[in-house]
């Protein structure tokens, strides 16, 4: 049975002696995919949490979506309707960003473009915009695979108080939080997010602010070699990623590894690889941009590697590769 947790807030003798503990009301900016994934997680762990969208149809289709996935819990025996309930109970989706004070922790996660970037203006603009709502030691970090984090603090006040963060999948096997220190990212903020990694029940690990991290560079190695194999005729995608789950005891192949990344985001951070390193290794494969520019992009669009319906299982493999 999943374990979820109470607010400590809820219980005491008054209010007004009550002291407010750190991260029990966080903050996300953007609740698309990987969004919502880290509103249920944080809010499925004890704390209360605002999520900031562009519009009441995006902020109701994003509580539907993580109030779907909870009745999966439901279904596979992980959660009952009560936990649910006071799951559902501690999210709020917001227009203002006023409604981010208080908290002391905000993650920008805002949507990705069709072609699988995420603009670097508009996230400026999420961090001036929580500057001026947030408290001056409050946490202002971004969910990213890339050199960015520096560059987003760079205009900012309080520059000390900006990390980067990296939920490497979105799964309950893998939890592991890659953490970005920034050039002016202070020890104490560093400290506070391995604290916050523990709360959630996941495993930090530091890297250096660098193109894609420890997890995405071992990842685009692995997918352009198995897109070789592919290319030789060596043996079949649904072969290669059987052998790669039992070898290495993975929950999914590399190529459902991708889809589940989504095709136009891998093929972007590699092209991203490529010009930082220089590198043949992390440029994309022809499978991969074939699949690219005909906008089968994975589970998002119901067919990448692997064809899917419409609850995201696997129907069968993609044999127009």
């Amino acid at each position: 049975m999943a374990e979820i947790k109470e607010p400590i807030e809820s219980y005491g003798l008054s209010k007004k002696d009550k002291k407010k503990s750190l991260f029990s009301k966080v903050g996300v900016v953007g609740c698309g995919r990987d969004g919502r994934y880290i509103v249920n997680l944080m809010a499925s762990s004890g704390m209360e949490v605002v999520f900031i969208e562009i519009s009441d149809e995006r902020i109701h289709d994003a509580l539907k979506e993580i109030e779907q996935s909870l009745d999966t819990k439901i279904d596979n025996w992980g959660l009952t309707q009560t936990e649910k309930r006071s799951v559902m109970g501690r999210i709020k989706g917001s227009l203002d960003y006023k409604d981010l004070v208080g908290c002391d922790f905000v993650i920008e996660c805002i949507r990705y473009e069709e072609n699988g970037e995420r603009s670097t203006q508009l996230r400026k603009e999420v961090f001036k915009n929580l500057e001026q709502v947030l408290a001056p030691d409050a946490i202002i970090s971004t969910n990213a695979t890339t050199v960015i984090i520096s560059e987003l603090a760079s205009d900012l006040k309080h520059k000390e108080r900006c990390v980067s963060l990296h939920f490497p999948i979105g799964h309950t096997d893998a939890r592991l939080l890659e953490v970005v220190k920034g050039t002016f990212t202070s020890d104490e903020v560093s400290k506070k997010v391995f604290l916050f990694a523990k709360l959630i029940k996941y495993t930090a690990v530091e890297v250096r602010e660098s193109s894609g991290l420890v997890s995405m560079r071992l990842m685009a190695v692995m997918l352009n070699e198995a897109c070789q194999m592919l290319l030789e005729g060596l043996t079949s995608m649904e072969n290669i990623d059987e052998e790669f789950t039992i070898i290495y005891g993975q929950r999914y192949g590399i190529f459902r590894l991708a889809d589940i990344l989504g095709i136009e985001k891998m093929v972007m951070l590699m092209e991203d690889m490529f010009n930082e390193y220089g590198d043949k290794k992390y440029k994309p494969t022809p499978i991969l941009w074939r699949l690219y520019h005909s906008r089968q992009l994975g589970i998002a669009t119901k067919r990448g590697f692997y064809i899917y319906n419409e609850a995201g299982q696997v129907v069968a493999p993609n044999n127009l590769i």
